[in-house]
């Protein structure tokens, strides 16, 4: 009788165990603890040459992972939540999914990304975003910096994400609240020192070059994702090509006369028509930056995410994935873009509409995509120089978080063609 029950037993472990062919990762606020490191936990399953579908429009943009022993101590270990799935349970959920009548798609995941991050080697004065979220989502990075990119070393990646940096070589516009500072005066100097090592009179003369690799990368069929002053900055180095801008204080030498008249916004990814900032004493680049335009009470400031059809616009819908639309909203150097200097093929994906500002944008150029976010830190309201670094511990379900996360996974899909 014993024998009987222990095979009687052992026969539904096994039927269980074959019909519990998934594992769902929810993301939508009620089902998930740790938004953050599912991303984590998907491109791990990626990189171990597993397929993942991401469900986009359901339950927040979910993943669904084939199901295996090792995945599941990695969520547990990970603290991620997971639901197991039954094949009837899957092919429903799948089903439902590709209804005509639901704003739902299920794009595949094929490949985990190569991920290259921009960024001056050793310590920096304020930390980074990108960084952080990769770090604390367990997502490997290598580190590059204008060296690599001018060697032509980002062909060895799918994604790039590009640190505050300030490609028009005028150090950060920190010039007035900082030229006195330690940290502001070695990093000048340690700048100008890799300038002429690469070959270089001017600190601003490399930086564009660098701008125009990383252009080229995009335009081969490249990612870039910049925040803060390295999209607006990016942008204004490409148009200002041979031309100097730059004042005594930053190159040794005085700007062009006349250099507004001759930016070329025809060589730019997003912006158009903006106008340079001048004044050295001025922390800002041009009229892009909509901060010193801001009038909005922190308590009441947040962005909305667009709503785009997931069968017909796969790859916006990807990078606006979120358990919620309203995300809070944060400032930086550059927080936000002037909508009047946003091109027309440019997708504004997240807007204030009370400010009327772009805060998240996206395009393609050539055979590549960038998005440009911005604000420096999505979980540091109004971070300053010398700040302590943000704890994603304690933001483990961050919107803001979520939206760099998107850009990560998003070279890993099978790509359709866009129809907005």
């Amino acid at each position: 009788m014993i024998q009987r029950i222990l095979i009687v037993l052992l026969f539904l472990g096994c039927s269980l165990s074959a019909s519990a062919s998934y594992i769902l990762i929810p993301m939508d606020a009620e089902g998930q603890k740790e938004h953050l490191k599912a991303y984590g936990i998907t491109y791990w399953t990626l990189e171990k040459n597993q397929k993942v579908k991401w469900l986009l429009n359901y339950r927040g943009g979910s993943f669904l992972l084939p199901d295996a022993e090792e995945i599941r101590k990695e969520c547990q270990i990970r603290g991620v939540s997971f639901e197991i799935l039954s094949d009837s349970k899957t092919e429903q959920i799948l089903l439902e999914i590709s209804s005509p009548s639901q704003n739902m798609e299920a794009v595949v995941l094929e490949k985990a990304p190569r991920i290259a991050v921009y960024s001056p080697k050793g310590n920096q004065p304020w930390d980074d975003a990108v960084t952080m979220v990769l770090t604390y989502a367990e997502i490997p990075y290598t580190v590059v910096y204008d060296e690599e990119v001018l060697s032509d070393q980002l062909l060895l990646y799918d994604w790039l994400h590009v640190h505050h940096e300030d490609f028009t070589g005028q150090y950060g516009k920190f010039y007035r609240a900082y030229r006195a500072a330690p940290w502001y005066i070695e990093e000048k100097r340690k700048a100008e020192m890799l300038a002429n090592k690469l070959g270089y009179d001017k600190v601003s003369e490399e930086k564009r070059d660098v701008a125009l690799k990383i252009r080229d990368y995009v335009i081969g069929g490249g990612f870039m994702f910049a925040m803060c002053s390295a999209t607006d900055s990016f942008d204004i180095a490409l148009a200002a090509e041979g031309v100097d801008i730059c004042e005594p204080m930053f190159d040794g030498d005085p700007s062009e006369p006349g250099y507004q008249s001759k930016i070329d916004y025809n060589k730019t990814f997003a912006f158009k028509e903006f106008i340079l900032e001048r004044s050295p004493m001025v922390y800002e680049y041009s009229s892009i930056d909509m901060t010193r335009k801001r009038r909005i009470p922190k308590e009441t400031d947040y962005f909305s995410l667009m709503d785009y059809s997931a069968k017909w616009d796969p790859i916006p819908c990807m990078l606006v994935q979120n358990h919620t639309a309203l995300v809070k909203g944060f400032m930086g150097q550059t927080t936000s873009y002037d909508p009047n200097t946003v091109k027309a093929n440019v997708l504004v994906m997240g807007e204030n509409k009370t400010n009327g500002e772009a805060r998240y944008i996206h395009g393609i150029k050539g055979k590549g995509f960038f998005t440009f976010y911005g604000g420096h830190d999505p979980e540091d309201y109004q971070h300053r120089v010398g700040d302590a670094k943000t704890e994603l511990a304690l933001h483990p379900n961050s919107p803001g978080y979520r939206l760099i996360l998107n850009n990560v996974l998003f070279p890993a899909a099978k790509k359709k063609k866009q129809k907005t």
